[in-house]
């Protein structure tokens, strides 16, 4: 009879999970510049280089444009060196032509007296994807040479899944290729993730799963 009951009992939470299932694993590419870089000075060089995550969420090496919109303030070469020539603005664009489809990230640079990188945290909302309770805010921030994911206090997540994880990606949809973080053991309020060794650019998504029937619960883009 406790068998029985045991049996059914996976069952349903079996079949239950199966109904938020994910088929769909794509998404859009994505072009991104790595590097924030707010004021360049004047008569000195910045590198900018960027990031290309194709429709499943991977990195690729693809032949890059380079673009300044006022190269009489800042002239961009076709490997993403930069020279700020005088005082001013301009919007430094990069494009990769996907088949047809371009790709593309901008910022906007000044130039003035001294160069100033600009090292920001991000953050996001994360919400569930399914029938299962999943809310909170998350902040991302660099630690030395580490980032540090940071849950905030209005977080809270169901107890009621057969092993809950959290991940970093870039492709919302699946766990194929996300860092994962580990298991969740905070199911209410504020705690916090350090992922060694990672850019703060380097995901654009934070993810949960359903491990052990590999269901997605929610997700948070990062902003």
């Amino acid at each position: 009879m406790k068998l029985t009951f045991l049996f059914l009992a996976s069952f349903i939470l079996f079949t239950s999970c199966i109904k938020d299932d994910f088929v769909a694993d794509t998404v859009d590419p994505i072009l991104r510049i790595d590097q924030a870089v707010d004021t360049l000075a004047v008569n000195s060089e910045f590198r900018f280089t960027a990031l290309y995550l194709n429709n499943i969420g991977t990195s690729e090496e693809v032949s890059i444009l380079w673009q300044s919109s006022a190269p009489e303030i800042i002239s961009i070469d076709p490997n993403g060196l930069a020279l700020g020539l005088q005082v001013g603005g301009a919007t430094i664009t990069a494009t990769f032509n996907d088949d047809g489809q371009l790709v593309q990230d901008s910022i906007q640079v000044h130039v003035g007296e001294q160069t100033v990188i600009v090292n920001t945290a991000r953050s996001g909302t994360i919400a569930t994807t399914s029938s299962y309770l999943l809310e909170g805010d998350f902040t991302l921030s660099a630690l030395g040479n580490d980032i540090e994911l940071s849950i905030a206090d209005n977080y809270r997540a169901s107890t009621a899944l057969p092993g809950l994880y959290v991940y970093l990606t870039n492709n919302p949809n699946t766990i194929a290729s996300a860092y994962e973080i580990g298991p969740v053991t905070t199911f209410s309020g504020a705690h916090s993730y350090t992922i060694p060794a990672a850019g703060l650019n380097d995901y654009n998504y934070v993810l949960y799963f359903c491990k052990p029937f590999n269901v997605k619960v929610g997700d948070g883009e990062i902003q």
